[in-house]
């Protein structure tokens, strides 16, 4: 069986109009004949948007019991039995209550495709995986769900919808966002217009790396024809003879330093290793083993591999693995300045260049505070 055909709708927030523009390419899929259902929808009591969805078959949603609370989800063995052509599932960022046969939307939307349906979905930059350190230093506020950016790579097609933060923040003050009682919380939170500004130049510079990736396909000759303007392809070229290495401890800081090379590794389109260099012999227990379990589940989300290695010389470990894997760029994170007799001790970044071959770089990734808030 075929797997279907996946198309995403990016904004850089919520109110841009992401489940409009789904909605009404469902309306016109379905105008042309096709079978069009909606998996799930999340109006947010937008009536415009509720609107868009008249004369579409909803598929029933399922109810979870969680203690003494009924909420509803999108009925996933619902939707495969109904088999449609098209199916418009919205938020894939969305995280289900326990009992379902997946945690996460996107891994519902794999199962959706799988069976051969086409599905349309909608999600804001911020929840990429990637992205979650610099929308937190841009905005003050951390993203708590996130997904990882090869949901993004894996669409068939991205449709970025663009409005300015002057016309955002206008919907806002009519009332098209969120009720009145919520609009100056909102004003004077997320949606202050620097955030926004910034949320944009992070879309529109996703948008970017996409198409300069298209490029550098075309540029090896691959016949793609002409897209839609605005419409991404998934297809990214791997660059030849490149290799990634970021050097990660089991601290928090460290999750920055990963989602930074995992950009650059997309960047130069090749893969991303992750090393930690843990001293003999020791235990990994208490918080250090929490880290290295959240180092692990990063890993896997961005599909970086994280390499643990036991040795007492951290540049003799580097430079092996650098020989063994081919690496050709190293990542370190920012050090604490010196203390003592540490300060006539030659850095690493130094020490990492003269063990290493020729033609290997060293970069050092600044560390940025930033402010967290849920959302």
């Amino acid at each position: 069986m075929n797997r279907g055909h996946y198309k995403i709708f990016l904004g850089m927030a919520a109110g841009v109009g992401k489940t409009y523009r789904m909605l009404q390419e469902g309306q016109t899929e379905a105008e042309a004949g096709r079978d069009v259902v909606i998996g799930y929808l999340e109006p947010h009591k937008r009536e415009e948007t509720s609107a868009q969805a008249r004369g579409l078959e909803v598929v029933p949603r399922h109810h979870v019991q969680i203690r003494d609370v009924t909420v509803e989800e999108m009925d996933l063995v619902g939707l495969l039995d109904r088999d449609p052509d098209l199916a418009l599932i919205d938020e894939l960022a969305h995280t289900n209550p326990p009992g379902l046969a997946h945690q996460k939307r996107y891994e519902d939307i794999a199962d959706v495709l799988g069976a051969g349906i086409d599905v349309f979905s909608t999600v804001n930059v911020q929840h990429l995986e990637s992205l979650n350190d610099q929308v937190a230093e841009l905005t003050g506020v951390r993203v708590r769900e996130t997904v990882p950016d090869s949901v993004l790579g894996a669409a068939d097609e991205v449709v970025l919808i663009d409005l300015t933060p002057e016309a955002l923040i206008a919907r806002l003050r009519a009332g098209k966002i969120y009720p009145g009682e919520n609009i100056d919380a909102a004003l004077n939170n997320f949606f202050r217009i620097e955030n926004l500004a910034a949320l944009r130049e992070v879309s529109l510079r996703q948008v970017a790396e996409d198409v300069e990736s298209k490029r550098l396909t075309f540029s090896q000759g691959e016949s793609l024809g002409t897209r839609e303007e605005g419409q991404l392809s998934a297809d990214t070229p791997k660059a030849v003879g490149e290799r990634l290495l970021a050097l990660v401890r089991p601290q928090p800081s460290s999750q920055r330093l990963v989602r930074r090379a995992w950009r650059s590794a997309q960047r130069l389109g090749t893969d991303l290793d992750l090393l930690w260099v843990k001293p003999p012999g020791k235990p990994i227990e208490g918080e250090e083993e929490r880290q290295v379990t959240a180092l692990r589940q990063l890993a896997s989300v961005l599909g970086a591999t994280l390499l643990i290695e036991e040795h007492d010389d951290l540049v003799a470990a580097v430079a092996r693995l650098v020989r063994e894997r081919g690496s050709t760029y190293i990542m370190v994170g920012e050090s604490e300045p010196p203390r003592g007799l540490a300060r006539l001790r030659e850095p690493l970044p130094q020490r990492l260049m003269r063990a290493t071959p020729p033609g290997v770089d060293v970069r050092i990734v600044a560390h940025r505070g930033s402010k967290e808030a849920g959302q």
